[in-house]
């Protein structure tokens, strides 16, 4: 087209490999159906494509972590030599950023030419949490992200800030508040006053944004206005400064911000909804370069910026299909026909790009192909330029020259690798007797039996277990109210129920949620199973009413137990105590979950109701004399399929005695001042996982001369 014949056109330099890393790529890459080709140079011996393989080498991974390492042992050696250079050339991005961080290991700072996604840096998280707090209506999730992050001081001393951003999170544990500032408010009701005032003020400051959030349409520069305005009224220090636009990525971020309002002026309204997701996108393609610090002879390029430079050692990273090259897109807009119709190019031609820049690139004097035989723990294709040469080389007995003189690889594994040191012994505290815990619950004793550390926890070392944010409303909320709704219908009408049992028992249940503050999404879930439980109760209620004479309900309960220790204290609240006209008294527990299983009860790994027995037995129940155990019932109202289901304890009168025995013992056993805490002495099943030693492990802890027959099966 220049009027200018290819033999006129000279070299800009020698190239450094010579003509035979030339004839080994264009062997290589030659197109497939003239692969035929290659007998010919088995015959003449490839001397020339040996020649070819000097200063290229080719390593596998077994996986991205390890090709990272590798790929930055290979750039560290380099510096080695005064004056070398060296470069990573990969489309992949995740490798990029996986190197540079592997070089930190040798205080690298290496200069990648992609910079950082604008939202990766300081400024634009801080733009990015904003808006998404806002979007989110100031959900607690959302809302202590952006207040603990360090650009926000609202012009407050920072540690103070950050202080005050902690007590906040500690106050907003549990259940998420109401939606918006107004729910946080009320949310921190019980607070102290230095925290709602603190609070006061920072709601001041996200109100306006608040309030253009839950409008209809607005015009996108309006919502860009209120957002850069609460984030510098959120970002100044205690001298009135504004953080958020010193350094680079904060001059990125008011570059970006300026673009976009002034792209904005001509947009149309949008839903507010939609501005976070917008916002962050915008952000995730605004690159964030920095000016200077990085090293002068290391470099992190794509396979476009790399065409024209020159490094003595190249290192061509993730050389996997569907990497390098990428996949051919599919286009949702025209078929392959219509494309060639209009005149535009097929996907294809991105591959022949890619191609052409691997060929560039692969004939520098030293070149590392690298690539990672795993992905995501999925196994991976080498990259077909690669499979060319491996094949190449392979039909010429040459394939050992493809490796690298050492292996980066190998030496990669060997510092990710974790020597197996001598394996822990278990832990054995042994805290003194009188640091032990001389107070438990009846549900804590079966804690105490599955589970001992969960006590040695909570009542030896004190930790208590925090509730975690936005804490769905579960079955815990829901069996709380069930029981409230049982135990006012139950005082209500203690003798006759009323003809509209099932709806009187609703009305309360109601009234119940209502005060709980149960969300209307669990509401719609959890009132249609209610309506069924409370039919099947009052049913249940009825048929038993004749036999009951007196019934009392959520009554406190004690039993202090002499022991080597000192005096240890079993404490209970008993759902519900009925005094039988027949004698004795029926023990009911109300569960809104699975019963106990037949051997749990059998073996003692449950002995809630056994011990709440025992107390009662010795007149332990506030205002409830002493009276005989005659049934011990768990009542379950669910409100599936099967609304309800009794299930009686078979042996009731006996089962207290017996489980008291077996409690005074682990207490004499464990108030021994040498007995280390134990682990968990009893399995919840003999064969628990398989684990048939495990007998062996329990005798291990147990007082000598003990044995499984004797009792803690």
């Amino acid at each position: 087209r220049i009027g200018v014949a290819r033999d006129e056109v000279s070299d800009w330099h020698e190239p450094s490999p010579g003509p035979a890393r030339e004839h080994l790529l264009r062997e290589s890459l030659r197109p497939a159906p003239t692969t035929d080709a290659w007998r010919a140079l088995v015959e003449r011996g490839g001397d020339d494509i040996a020649d070819g393989l000097t200063g290229l080498s080719a390593i596998a991974a077994n996986d991205p972590a390890e090709e990272s390492l590798a790929i930055a042992l290979a750039l560290r050696a380099a510096l080695e030599t005064p004056g070398r250079s060296a470069a990573l050339v990969t489309p992949d991005r995740g490798l990029a950023r996986r190197v540079a961080a592997e070089l930190k290991r040798w205080d690298i700072a290496i200069d990648d030419s992609a910079g950082r996604p604008m939202a990766h840096t300081s400024a634009g998280a801080f733009l990015c949490l904003l808006a998404e707090a806002a979007e989110a209506q100031f959900a607690p999730v959302p809302l202590l992200a952006l207040l603990k992050h360090p650009f926000a001081g609202s012009g407050q001393d920072a540690a103070e800030f950050r202080a005050r951003a902690r007590l906040l999170d500690r106050a907003l544990r549990g259940p998420r508040p109401d939606p918006g500032l107004a729910g946080v408010t009320r949310a921190l009701q019980g607070a102290p006053a230095t925290l709602q005032e603190w609070w006061r003020d920072i709601a001041a400051l996200l109100a306006p944004l608040e309030s253009l959030f839950s409008a209809g349409d607005i015009a996108l520069i309006e919502l860009v206005a209120a957002h850069l305005a609460a984030a510098e009224a959120l970002a100044c220090d205690a001298s009135e400064n504004c953080l958020l636009w010193r350094n680079p990525d904060g001059e990125a971020a008011a570059q970006f911000t300026a673009a976009l309002q002034d792209a904005a002026a001509d947009l149309p309204a949008i839903e507010p909804s939609s501005y976070a997701p917008l916002f962050r996108r915008l952000a995730m393609q605004q690159p964030v370069r920095a000016a200077f610090g990085r090293h002068p002879r290391l470099a992190i390029l794509g396979p476009l910026e790399a065409r024209l430079q020159h490094f003595d050692l190249v290192v061509l990273g993730g050389l996997n299909e569907g990497s390098w090259p990428q996949s051919a897109a599919a286009d949702p807009w025209f078929s392959r026909p219509m494309r060639a119709t209009l005149g535009l190019e097929q996907p294809e031609r991105a591959i022949g790009l890619s191609a052409h820049d691997f060929a560039m690139l692969a004939a520098g004097p030293e070149v590392l192909l690298t690539r990672a035989l795993k992905a995501d723990g999925t196994p991976t294709v080498p990259s077909r330029w690669l499979q060319r040469l491996t094949q190449l080389t392979r039909g010429l007995k040459l394939e050992d020259r493809l490796s690298p003189a050492e292996d980066k690889a190998r030496l990669a594994a060997q510092l990710l690798s974790v020597p197996q040191d001598e394996r822990l012994k278990r832990p054995r505290p042994a805290p003194p007797v009188t640091a032990r815990p001389r107070r438990l619950t009846v549900t804590e004793i079966e804690t105490w039996l599955r589970d001992p550390y969960a006590i040695y926890a909570k009542h030896v070392l004190r930790l208590k277990k925090w509730d975690p944010l936005d804490e769905a409303v579960g079955p815990l909320e829901r069996g709380t109210a069930l029981h409230r709704a049982l135990e006012l219908f139950v005082a209500r009408y203690p003798q006759e129920l009323p003809d509209n049992a099932a709806v009187a028992l609703t009305v309360i249940a109601d009234q119940v949620f209502a005060e709980m503050g149960v969300p209307k999404a669990a509401l719609a879930l959890w009132r249609p199973r209610f309506l069924s439980a409370a039919q099947w109760f009052v049913d249940f209620e009825q048929a038993r009413r004749d036999g009951i004479a007196e019934t009392w309900l959520e009554r406190k309960g004690r039993l202090i137990l002499p022991a080597p220790g000192g005096d240890f204290e079993l404490v209970a609240r008993a759902d519900r105590i009925d005094r039988l006209t027949q004698g004795g008294a029926a023990i009911l527990d109300y569960k809104t979950g699975a019963l106990p299983k037949k051997k749990d009860t059998a073996t003692f790994l449950m002995p809630q109701l056994p011990l709440e027995g025992a107390i009662l037995e010795a007149g332990g129940f506030d205002d409830i004399p002493a009276l005989p155990t005659a049934e011990l019932l768990y009542v379950k109202l669910s409100g599936g399929a099967v609304p309800g289901e009794p299930r009686w304890l078979e042996e009731a009168s006996d089962l207290p005695a017996a489980a008291l025995e077996k409690l005074k013992a682990r207490i004499a056993w464990f108030d021994e001042p040498a007995t280390p805490y134990p682990p968990r002495l009893i399995p919840r099943s003999l064969d628990d996982e398989g684990d048939y030693d495990h007998l062996a492990r329990v005798r291990e802890w147990a007082p000598s001369g003990w044995s499984p027959e004797e009792g803690w099966e």
